[in-house]
């Protein structure tokens, strides 16, 4: 990527990671923003925060990428970072039925509550799959929920990167095809999605939750 990209951009667009912890929500954000190899990392605590620049169909796009803990202490402190979101990824761990059993039972209502966009783009994510002999969810049963609840799906390894790219790519390629959400991110988000500040913590030990 050009790193002259950051000094500009056309629009900004704000995404959100959920799930329980442990399906490694922070391992795919490190592999998507970092080129460092990813470890093993120790649970969130409340939420972190990374920003990454890409250039999609000639457009330069600043995304700003929320990841939240999984654990249901934090959950009343996350539910106000569904606020403008226009892109949410769901993601499970195909290897722990419970992670996928949650996203109809907690996540997927999550959204419903507190996202403040209709149009929002929600993308359901089975990561892990580089532990395909532990596999206990099919990649059909991914399917089949995503057509359920209307969500793009795609599986992948936070931990080789394979397809951690085309996850986000798909994701905000849907975003830039929709016209209500083109708006927002051309124009009010730039100017208030940073004034959302969050908790302070260390970021070499926030993680894999």
């Amino acid at each position: 990527m050009d790193p002259s990209a950051s000094a500009d951009f056309d629009y900004l667009f704000k995404l959100l990671l959920i799930g329980d912890s442990g399906v490694g929500k922070s391992s795919l954000l490190l592999s998507f923003t970092s080129a460092n190899a990813i470890e093993d990392l120790s649970p969130t605590i409340g939420v972190d925060f990374k920003v990454k620049f890409v250039t999609i169909d000639g457009k330069k796009l600043k995304l700003a990428i929320w990841d939240t803990a999984g654990q249901e202490r934090f959950r009343t402190l996350t539910s106000s970072y569904y606020r403008g979101a226009q892109g949410v990824i769901m993601v499970y761990d195909v290897t722990r039925r419970e992670t996928f059993t949650n996203l109809s039972d907690i996540w997927a209502k999550e959204i419903d509550m507190h996202s403040t966009n209709q149009d929002c783009i929600k993308m359901l994510v089975g990561n892990k799959v580089d532990k395909e002999s532990d596999r206990v969810v099919t990649k059909k049963e991914g399917i089949e929920f995503a057509r359920e609840y209307g969500c793009l799906f795609i599986e992948c390894s936070a931990k080789t990167r394979v397809n951690v790219e085309q996850c986000f790519e798909e994701l905000v390629l849907k975003i830039m095809d929709t016209p209500s959400l083109i708006a927002e991110g051309s124009a009010t988000m730039k100017k208030n999605i940073f004034r959302q500040k969050p908790p302070v913590s260390d970021a070499s030990t926030s993680g894999c939750c």
